[in-house]
């Protein structure tokens, strides 16, 4: 890549905050051309794509740059924490088997897919299927699988279980974004006509409807003019938990890292792993606590400012000019992205489960903690805390099933 335009980050989060405010300003507006324009493109997908657009234009250069490291580290765990504080898991029990139902179709979707999607392109292009070594794209493909299944850092786990050399890898990620966001937008445009979607699964969401009903009459019980001490509070308890997070996580990765290696097919061995699910426990657990009442503050409202920053550092990294580069990977990458669809679709439509949990499942997979909270919450804010407690489900399944979905494409490759 040339020499980016900017590189001082503190201007790049500038023009990222520019482009939040803008989005939120317009989707707001009362301007008849705006209402209409969010009507057919969701504002979310909005805050991932204008970002993306820096980077693709060589504006930015997203991998220089230590945002997304920072929002990712700090601020998505500050974000989970106050996501889950006002969490009621006995009405996310309540919710019944389905979500996790589609929670583990959307997981077996991406395991088979890949095979599925070696095997036809073998008829396709049976020069790119067998590359040779060390550039199979089995092998490649891995990583994809990591990320989808669990995350960022189940498919680093794959990179070297597998031994993917970087030009490959690269590849994959840009596959990998580029492919995944294009399914978020589908989803996010389908929150839209979420009660026709539901007519035709013929889905009941009598439980999902309960669930926001009993958070906003919580809100409303609790809501006041926040305080500048009410503030404090909030950002002490998120930044305060991600503090803890980190400090547990130095030492329980790279013990179990020294100890007990087997366990990195887990995640167990990522530090990144740990963060995520230590902030959500701790979030859950002041759940039970009157912490719960900064709810009424805006707690969800200052951690849904965070993830919105976290949703626009992760748009820098996608190249929407990438798709252009390697037609056929892309292909390739749609039909398991299809694949994974389409099972999601035939598995709800079988068991009548409502879309918002054929969404969430498939975000917990393919987006991970980053995505299933915003999806989630962009059904209403209440149901967030469902995707946060999937997303790390995700997370315990990536690498294991990863590896499974692996050694069935190299099974699969002629």
């Amino acid at each position: 890549m040339n020499t980016p335009l900017i590189t001082n980050d503190a201007v790049i989060f500038g023009i990222l905050m520019a482009i939040l405010g803008f989005v939120f300003i317009t989707s707001s507006s009362q301007n008849s051309f705006w209402k209409k324009f969010y009507k057919v493109v969701p504002a979310l997908l909005m805050c991932y794509f204008l970002p993306s657009l820096l980077g693709t234009f060589g504006i930015i250069d997203p991998h220089e740059s230590q945002i997304y490291f920072v929002a990712s580290r700090y601020l998505l765990p500050a974000c989970l924490v106050l996501l889950t504080i006002s969490v009621d898991l006995k009405e996310i029990v309540k919710l019944g088997p389905k979500a996790l139902i589609m929670f583990f179709t959307a997981t077996l979707g991406i395991m088979f897919g890949g095979p599925i999607a070696i095997i036809i392109f073998s008829f396709i292009s049976p020069d790119l299927v067998n590359a040779p070594a060390p550039n199979e794209l089995w092998r490649g493909m891995t990583t994809i699988a990591g990320s989808w299944i669990g995350g960022g850092a189940n498919q680093a786990a794959m990179k070297e279980v597998f031994e993917v050399n970087g030009e490959l890898f690269s590849k994959m990620v840009a596959i990998d974004i580029i492919v995944a966001n294009v399914w978020m937008a589908v989803l996010l445009t389908g929150i839209g006509f979420n009660r026709r979607i539901n007519r035709w699964l013929k889905a009941d969401s009598s439980a999902i409807e309960s669930l926001k009903h009993k958070m906003d009459e919580f809100q409303k019980q609790t809501a006041k003019i926040p305080t500048l001490t009410d503030l404090m509070k909030i950002l002490m308890i998120g930044f305060v938990c991600t503090g803890i997070a980190h400090y547990f996580s130095d030492i329980i990765a790279p013990y179990i890292t020294n100890n007990y290696p087997e366990l990195s097919r887990y995640s167990l061995t990522s530090g990144f792993f740990w963060i995520v699910v230590i902030a959500t426990t701790l979030g859950v657990g002041l759940s039970f606590t009157k912490a719960k009442e900064l709810e009424g503050a805006g707690a969800s409202r200052i951690g849904g400012v965070f993830i919105y920053i976290l949703v626009a550092a992760i748009g820098t990294h996608m190249d929407v000019m990438a798709i252009f580069d390697e037609p056929g990977l892309f292909l390739i990458g749609l039909i398991w992205m299809v694949f994974h669809v389409g099972l999601l679709l035939l598995v709800a439509k079988w068991i009548k489960a409502p879309f918002f949990f054929l969404a969430v499942g498939s975000t917990a997979n393919v987006g991970g903690a980053a995505s299933a909270p915003v999806v989630a919450a962009a059904f209403h804010p209440a149901l967030a805390p469902v995707g946060v407690l999937l997303a790390v489900l995700g997370y315990v399944l990536g690498t294991y099933g990863a590896w499974l979905c692996g050694v069935m494409m190299e099974m699969a490759t002629p």
